[in-house]
């Protein structure tokens, strides 16, 4: 039994094959297509990753500094620092897949060397910071970009074997790099460079950093309540004291004597506050300004400026001669070093202490030569032509010689103040430390800190002789009392160079050795 189709079957059936056969190449050509820009893309991403991962670093110095940047894809993205062999800070800067890493690979000796020699290198470095980042950065970007283009390229050219291929392949691997670098510079976030995360032995670093910061902050403070409890006790004392030598008038010469700052940033609030507090004339600092005497530290000198009184100086053995350039680069400074100089209606004699040792380690006393050059000293002085009211010097060493020739001798180094009356008649005044020992007096360990000490001496402006001082005690580093003590001459005019019956002397801290009359 046969079978008739009608015309409009045959058609229907040759309609249904023929639909079906163009839907069968269609889909062989779009599975086709589709594995070939799969493998296109998958050659531009794992040839672009490699391309980074062999090229994509550049070596830029900054500062002193060979720093070296790379860029890598990573599925979180973050900048991290390398600081070998401590370990490393890693910060979430941005969202875009991708790490930048920060490595310093070399420390340049002779750039390192030229900051610490020269002032000026340090501040065009610190200029030049800025530049040479954004200048390293950008090369850094371009590399990757052509870094990631050829080993994409060269991945299509070993999978295809085509060029269109290799060069989509490019393409794909530089809007792919492009893209995460446009959402990096989108989702950038500064503020994470406050939040570190830190990794291997540098993992202690936020309770070192905390400490740090708690240190700085509470430092400040300390400095504040400094100066304002030196002003308070100031004013309270003026308005009790009875003594005549403290009126503000002409016939008084107020002179305020420091020594041994040692690049403490604290101690200028102190000279600052006293000498507006007492009206202090003339400064007369006995040396030991700095702490290791070196040419980044000359900018310390820049605030005796901003005092606008006269500020007698001489180099103490941390003090370099490239510190006392810097001191005398000062409009109101008078640097002696073996000089006679009438200051504020006072003759001084001053002179250097001979020896450069800042370092502790590496001493050099020579004790024997110092007090020979003393003697020098105190003979030229002897010998003038001009009456030295006020001898200033570094060491009791330096300064011993000058016994009998002049009514009083200043002096530091001891960093704790002393005095003594000799049977010649002269006066020692050895300087407490204006600074606490500095910011090394951090470092002495459990027990009472260095205190900050300082005297306000008055002199008669006709005679030049001492009538009498106010020695000031802070308390050091984490105490905050203030105590002033007043001395009076008892024989202002004694004559020098004359024995007399006794000598007076006190070795002990001046607020144990006489009666307080201020203290708070």
């Amino acid at each position: 039994m046969g079978v008739v189709l009608s015309w409009g079957e045959i058609r229907a059936y040759d309609y249904r094959e023929a639909f079906g056969r163009f839907r069968g190449v269609l889909r062989r050509w779009r599975a086709g297509r589709v594995w070939r820009w799969s493998c296109v893309l998958f050659a531009g991403l794992v040839g672009g990753w490699l391309g980074l991962a062999l090229g994509g670093q550049v070596v830029t110095p900054i500062g002193p500094a060979d720093v070296t940047f790379a860029l890598s894809p990573q599925w979180h993205g973050e900048t991290v620092v390398n600081v070998a062999p401590l370990g490393q800070l890693a910060f979430d800067t941005h969202a875009a897949p991708l790490k930048l890493e920060a490595t310093i690979t070399d420390i340049r000796l002779a750039a390192a060397e030229e900051m610490f020699s020269d002032p000026d290198a340090i501040n065009r470095m610190a200029a030049g910071i800025g530049s040479d980042l954004t200048s390293g950065v950008t090369a850094l970007l371009l590399r990757s970009l052509l870094a990631a283009a050829v080993g994409a390229i060269v991945m299509g050219l070993l999978l295809f074997r085509s060029g269109w291929r290799a060069l989509a392949s490019g393409v794909t691997s530089l809007l792919v790099l492009v893209s995460f670098g446009g959402l990096a510079g989108l989702t950038f976030n500064p503020s994470a460079i406050a939040e570190p995360r830190y990794t291997g032995l540098i993992a202690g670093a936020p309770q070192v950093v905390g400490s740090a910061d708690d240190v700085v902050s509470r430092f400040s403070e300390y400095q504040e309540q400094l100066a304002g409890l030196v002003g308070n006790v100031s004013m309270i004392y003026e308005a009790t004291s009875t003594l005549p030598v403290y009126d503000e008038d002409e016939s008084v010469i107020r002179v305020l004597h420091v020594s041994d700052i040692q690049l403490n940033p604290a101690s200028w609030s102190i000279i600052s506050t006293l000498r507006e507090q007492y009206g202090a004339d003339v400064v007369v600092d006995s040396g030991d300004l700095t702490d290791r005497g070196s040419a980044a530290e000359d900018v310390f000198a820049d605030e005796i400026g901003k005092l606008d009184v006269p500020y007698v100086w001489v180099r103490g053995q941390h003090d370099s001669m490239g510190t006392q350039r810097a001191v005398e680069s000062q409009p109101n400074t008078v640097v002696l070093d073996g000089d006679v100089e009438e200051v504020g209606g006072l003759t001084f004699y001053g002179a250097g202490d001979p020896r450069f040792t800042p370092d502790a380690t590496r001493l050099n006393p020579d004790e024997a030569g110092v007090a020979a050059l003393g003697e020098e000293q105190a003979a030229s002085v002897a010998g003038g032509d001009a009456e030295v009211d006020v001898a200033v010097l570094h060491t009791r060493t330096q300064a011993e010689p000058f016994d009998g020739v002049v009514p009083l001798v200043l002096a530091g180094n001891e960093h704790l103040r002393s005095t003594e009356l000799t049977e010649l008649g002269t006066r020692f005044l050895v300087q407490g430390s204006t600074g606490g020992a500095g910011l090394s007096g951090l470092d002495h360990g459990p027990g009472r800190p260095t205190p900050y000490q300082a005297s306000v001496l008055y002199f008669d402006a006709e005679t030049g002789r001492l009538q009498a001082r106010d020695d000031i005690d802070l308390g050091g580093i984490g105490l905050t009392s203030a105590q002033v003590e007043r001395h009076i001459e008892e024989d202002p005019q004694r004559p020098v160079g004359e024995a007399g019956e006794e000598s007076e002397e006190s070795g002990e801290p001046e607020e144990e050795a006489s009666e307080t009359e201020g203290e708070q």
